[in-house]
């Protein structure tokens, strides 16, 4: 059985992601606008909403979907949420008609920050928490919190697709270059990154296996150092 994964460009730069299961249910992570969201789905249906945080570029959409298409909304509890049928705060596996779905408490940029993890794809869904070749800025958290948030996803496999909140990349990829200029697949992985965005084509998804070769965040061993290279991304 196969899996459709299809990032929306929703908004300036951001992301929502939806995946279509075998079986023609569909899940939609973050629409963060509906009319882009809309356009995608058509007159099809929409099963679920899922919302990694609170932020109105990742949930604007939410209640125009929800009414359209009779979705189910889940998402956790926090200041500017829509209204949500299923309310998670981390730890949960969700079953969605058969999609197998695991909830990660992952705060650091915003309060109840969650990620999703849908083995079955593979993919990780991440809101703001990470992104190629970089992380989420501490909104509403701290160096410590985000660091151990990322860490969670150490031991999901390689082949996992990592489906972010926003284009970033090429940004992400300059800062990189700064902190690991002898990084070899750095160097390609941003020639990529340039050939791609000179076509207009998305970055994401990219496989964890190559992230985990070109982010300078997942390659850090401790919170001390995080938080000292989140900073340095502040002032770049």
């Amino acid at each position: 059985m196969s899996y459709n994964v299809q990032g929306i460009p929703v908004l300036n730069d951001n992301y929502a992601w939806l995946v279509t299961c075998p079986d023609g249910q569909r899940v939609l992570i973050d629409p963060g606008s509906a009319e882009e969201c809309v356009q995608s789905l058509r007159d099809g249906r929409l099963d679920w909403i899922l919302l990694t945080h609170h932020h109105a570029d990742h949930v604007g959409g939410t209640d125009v979907l929800r009414k359209r298409y009779g979705a189910c909304v889940v998402g956790a509890e926090a200041p500017g949420m829509p209204r949500l049928d299923t309310i998670i705060r981390g730890g949960e596996t969700l079953d969605l008609a058969g999609l197998a779905v695991q909830v990660l408490a992952t705060p650091g940029h915003a309060i109840g920050h969650v990620s999703y993890v849908m083995p079955q794809v593979p993919a990780l869904f991440c809101g703001d928490v990470l992104f190629s070749a970089g992380c989420g800025r501490l909104l509403e958290g701290t160096a410590a919190e985000l660091f151990a948030s990322i860490r969670q996803f150490d031991v999901l496999p390689d082949e996992t697709w990592l489906c972010a909140g926003h284009e970033y990349t090429e940004s992400n990829v300059r800062f990189a270059r700064q902190v690991e200029p002898r990084n070899e697949a750095l160097e390609v992985y941003e020639a990529e990154v340039l050939r791609l965005r000179a076509e207009g084509r998305p970055t994401l998804p990219v496989r964890l296996l190559g992230e985990r070769a070109v982010n300078p965040f997942l390659r850090v061993k401790t919170a001390e150092e995080f938080s000292v290279l989140r900073r340095l991304k502040d002032v770049s």
